[in-house]
């Protein structure tokens, strides 16, 4: 499978190749502040299938948050494209940067329910997690 996709004004773009190994949403109250409101939906990609084709993502790690994470993003116009883990090799790819979002499909867990919102909705028969699920 390719993917490809890229910011709201165009200036990013990428490509991702082969079978992601997870799609998911989060609900942790980080993502909650990038998503609007609700969860975000990822993929997780392996770096090595994934590259950034057009233009150079700005980064952002909060220095207060143990093992916080680094979102990067375009500098024009802040489209959120991936987060990147300290403790994990895997991009995660925002869901909503793909050029056909539909092959995102249905995410196969939620994580990060702990901070779940009254609105925010999870299918029954998913797999929830409060936190992140061992790996």
């Amino acid at each position: 499978m390719e993917l490809t996709g890229g910011c709201y004004c165009g200036a990013m773009r990428y490509e991702a190749e082969g079978k992601p190994k997870l799609r998911a949403q989060c609900h942790c109250r980080e993502c909650q502040y990038f998503s609007g409101g609700g969860p975000n939906f990822f993929l997780l990609i392996p770096p090595e299938n994934f590259r950034y084709t057009e233009g150079t993502p700005q980064s952002f790690r909060r220095s207060d948050l143990e093992n916080a994470v680094t979102r990067e993003f375009c500098a024009q116009c802040g489209t959120h494209l991936a987060t990147r883990r300290q403790d994990m090799p895997e991009v995660i790819l925002k869901a909503g940067t793909l050029d056909r979002p539909e092959l995102f499909g249905q995410p196969q867990i939620a994580i990060f329910t702990i901070d779940r919102q009254p609105f925010h909705f999870i299918a029954e028969e998913m797999p929830a997690y409060e936190r992140m699920p061992r790996r």
